[in-house]
């Protein structure tokens, strides 16, 4: 018997470093030299293997014992390296056209749950008070532990008009909280704007998508229309990130031409590069240049760039690249410090793995990562202080800095909310509009380029 199990062994090594071999080659092509693979710790996999395909108490079928695997691999590494199934794939893709189905929440793995990054304006999520920090621990009657963060995704997604109950765990709560949401077709608006009052104008980005920075232009060019700007607010908060050259095309509408927005680091040499405000770093193979319709203010006017702990990836580089070159002041609160790059890899079965490949820098070199983005004006979400936010360096596994001093976790001020009444939480306030009448911190930015005194916070 235990003949039959090594030569077992010895096949199942051969077959998983064909396996292994196959995915290199489709996953990096165009390098030349291959790790040499672990012959024991294939041996030690291809036991494992042979042990649940001859004793667990049920048949399982290989390909769902290498799909796992994989994910494990991947999962294990940071909470932002992934495993696409064909399905997640898809949905990928179809997000970053800012148009999918399900709740409308940005989301990672924390612990081996769900944690809430930031959820998306105007969703079935926003408006059922999810908030940033929330940790689902169970979905309808079926418990997080143990899900891999795109099967947890996979079943938050549905067709429309069905529901799905989260349960929560939320800071300052002495109970869960349980949640029943709608879900709807997300169809999330990447830009809107508008003149908070003659001669000073707001562009609020929520998330970076295909179209966005042809967007801004759009609606710079619209507030130029209304009037003379004396000043701009470009507001990021909450904004989770998106697509990178997006975010260069973005910048590119402030800064100079050629201006370098972002750098990147990695170990393979095509991780290790410069984007510029230049053409051919944002405009990814389209068509017609649409920075040829910016109107001549948007890189002169006086700006304002409003942040805080759900300002991630994407929305930090925007935020980096105008403060490092003085092209705008940064308030608010510091940034979710999302600063390394995910490469969405492509297999030859329709599946994909998402991998972190890199950090990003600013342009004066600042790693982004587990830190963010520091404001030059400190401003909390009100007079009282802000709510208590999740941030990269809280989560687990998190991807260091990449500089040798340590990034302790910040965190915001404290925060509590009324029980929920019969086991299902309900609003106790109106939702806060960002840009809306009451937003504390866009009213000190307006003052702020009105030269008039702000009201800080201590960092």
């Amino acid at each position: 018997m235990r003949s039959k199990l090594q030569k077992f062994s010895l096949i199942m090594t051969g077959v998983l470093a064909g396996v292994l071999i196959s995915l290199n080659f489709s996953a990096s092509a165009d390098r030349s030299a291959i790790a040499p693979l672990p012959v024991e710790e294939l041996r030690a996999f291809a036991d494992v293997f042979n042990a649940i395909k001859q004793g667990y108490v049920e048949p399982v079928e290989d390909s769902k014992l290498i799909n796992h695997a994989i994910s494990g691999m991947l999962s294990g590494l940071d909470p932002h390296s992934a495993y696409l199934d064909v399905e997640s794939f898809r949905e990928l893709r179809e997000g970053t056209q800012g148009e999918f189905g399900g709740l409308g929440i940005e989301v990672g793995m924390e612990d081996g749950f769900v944690k809430v990054v930031s959820p998306i304006e105007d969703t079935p999520a926003f408006r059922a008070g999810i908030k940033a920090g929330d940790l689902i621990v169970k979905l309808d009657d079926t418990p997080v532990k143990g899900m891999n963060l795109s099967d947890a995704v996979k079943r938050m997604r549905g067709k429309p008009n069905t529901s799905i109950l989260l349960t929560i765990v939320r800071e300052g709560e002495s109970a869960p909280l349980e949640i029943r949401i709608t879900r709807e077709v997300i169809r999330v608006q990447s830009v809107r704007s508008r003149v908070i009052e003659p001669g000073f104008g707001y562009i609020r980005v929520a998330q970076f998508q295909e179209n966005t920075a042809e967007s801004v232009v759009d609606h710079l060019n619209r507030l130029g229309a209304e009037g003379p700007l004396q000043g701009l607010v470009l507001d990021l908060r909450n904004d989770p990130g998106g697509l990178l050259h997006g975010a260069v095309g973005v910048a590119a509408a402030f800064l100079p031409r050629d201006t370098l927005v972002v750098s990147t680091d990695g170990r393979a040499p095509d991780a290790q590069r410069e984007y510029r405000a230049a053409p051919e770093d944002y405009l990814r193979g389209r068509r017609g240049d649409f920075l040829r319709n910016l109107p001549a203010f948007a890189r002169e006017v006086p700006m304002v760039v409003l942040v805080n702990a759900g300002s991630a990836s994407a929305s930090e580089i925007v935020a980096g690249a105008l403060q490092d070159h003085e092209r705008a002041v940064v308030m608010g609160t510091q940034t979710f410090g999302k600063g390394s790059v995910q490469t969405i890899l492509p297999l030859n079965n329709s599946t994909a793995i998402k991998l972190t490949t890199a950090r990003y820098y600013t342009p004066s070199g600042r790693s982004i990562q587990a830190k963010g983005i520091e404001p030059d004006f400190v401003v909390e979400e009100s007079e009282n202080g802000s709510a208590r936010r999740v941030r990269e360096a809280d989560l687990q596994g998190h991807l260091g800095n990449g500089n040798d001093v340590p990034v302790q976790a910040v965190v915001e001020g404290q925060e509590g909310d009324n029980a929920p009444e019969d086991g299902v939480s309900q609003p106790t306030a109106p939702r806060f509009e960002m840009g809306g009448p009451d937003d504390h911190q866009l009213a000190q930015a307006i003052r702020l380029l009105k030269g008039e005194e702000i009201v800080q916070n201590k960092q």
